[in-house]
């Protein structure tokens, strides 16, 4: 008698073990977190409308029509189906289906959005709404102008350890940046100072024996969503920075690097950029005041 298959395990059931797997890859807090909510969202989604979760092409794109249909912008979306298509690659890989029928699946189109770069007076004044003596406020402000020096990424800045930050030669170490790719990153004697000043603070924390570099209020740890938070409330209801997100830091580092006269190859290294094209993007609101200043400098009217 022939032996029957055995019935397959459904989706949400190999979730954990899908995250499990992403964390032994050594993938961030953050992705290994927008993957899971890919997931589940897409579960929700067939939960809802009572049709089997299967990874094939006209549920996963129903389900991505459903976000966009809902309001979601279109990097979300794309978001969500990368991650039910990392899932899906996964499973192949492990057996768990016999095929990935993701694969080739076209991700929703990007709009091209600005993303407004803060001016030199709002980033004094977001500097200045960190102004203190509190452990918050020396914390903040060390976050800041780190952000705002080298044009870290705000996961990037969590992520970071106590033992890399090297304030005898200016120098912080992002061991773990997008793509697992590690970068060193030059801080100015300013940024250092801001850190030093943290890091004194720090010294009479309750986790003070933490590798992490960036401690919580109140005994507690300090996470993404925090750091959102918390310059956030800095932004908007202090500094009066309206629709502030911590990314407008990256985008601020990259146009005064290049309104500075900081060339691109050095602005690449720096940010851990890999193609060109991420400058066009981070610094589009400000390419033209640029192009302005360096159109007077050239005095190409002076004939």
């Amino acid at each position: 008698m022939a032996r029957r298959s055995p019935e397959p395990v459904p989706l949400a059931d190999l979730l954990d073990s899908w995250l499990l797997s992403l964390r032994a890859e050594r993938k961030s807090a953050q992705t290994i977190k927008s993957y899971g909510d890919g997931v589940r969202k897409f579960l929700g989604y067939c939960e809802i409308e009572q049709i089997p979760a299967v990874l094939d092409r006209p549920t996963v794109n129903a389900f991505t029509a459903a976000l966009l249909d809902g309001g979601a912008e279109a990097a979300t979306a794309r978001s969500r189906q990368l991650a039910v298509r990392r899932f899906s690659s996964w499973l192949a890989d492990e057996g768990e289906i016999a095929d990935d029928l993701l694969i080739g699946l076209k991700p929703p189109k990007l709009d091209k959005k600005v993303v407004p770069s803060l001016s030199d007076e709002q980033a004094v004044a977001l500097i200045k709404a960190c102004k203190g003596s509190e452990f918050r406020d020396r914390r903040d402000e060390a976050l800041v102008r780190l952000m705002l020096e080298s044009g870290m990424r705000a996961g990037e800045a969590v992520d970071l350890r106590r033992g890399d930050v090297d304030l005898s030669n200016l120098t912080v170490i992002v061991r773990r940046g997008k793509g697992g790719k590690a970068r060193t990153v030059p801080i100015s004697a300013t940024t250092g100072k801001s850190i030093d000043r943290y890091l004194r603070a720090r010294r009479s924390h309750a986790l003070a024996d933490s590798d992490a570099l960036w401690l919580g209020e109140r005994s507690k740890s300090f996470t993404y969503d925090a750091l959102h938070k918390s310059l956030k409330w800095r932004a908007e209801d202090i500094a009066r920075i309206p629709h502030f997100h911590p990314h407008m830091l990256r985008h601020t580092a990259a146009s005064r690097w290049l309104a500075r006269g900081g060339s691109e190859g050095g602005l690449m290294a720096v940010a851990g950029w890999s193609t060109r094209d991420m400058i066009d993007r981070y610094t589009a609101d400000t390419a033209a005041a640029r192009a302005a200043d360096e159109a007077r400098s050239l005095g190409l009217g002076d004939i």
